[in-house]
């Protein structure tokens, strides 16, 4: 969240990962209004956890390498910046 604040191209891929992530969970799971988005989403992670390599999951350490970050890194801190919006 802090090189999102730093950087707007960080910040642009997040809120694109975001909405990706809500229309998957909302749109694309049966049912899902009657399940908590808090399981929803920490179903949808771990999915995506298990069935990657353990590499592909490494946080960047800082701003520049979260500017060059693979999708995965983004997709798992979008679903973490959901995971603590209260709206």
């Amino acid at each position: 969240m802090v090189a999102a604040e730093q950087s707007p191209a960080v910040c642009a891929a997040l809120d694109q990962h975001a909405a990706a992530v809500r229309d998957i969970v909302k749109r694309g799971i049966k049912n899902s209004a009657a399940v908590p988005m808090s399981v929803l989403l920490a179903g949808y992670a771990r999915g995506l956890v298990e069935n990657s390599s353990r590499s592909a999951i490494i946080a960047p350490r800082d701003l520049d390498a979260w500017v060059r970050a693979d999708w995965l890194p983004l997709r798992l801190a979008a679903i973490c910046l959901l995971a603590t919006d209260r709206d």
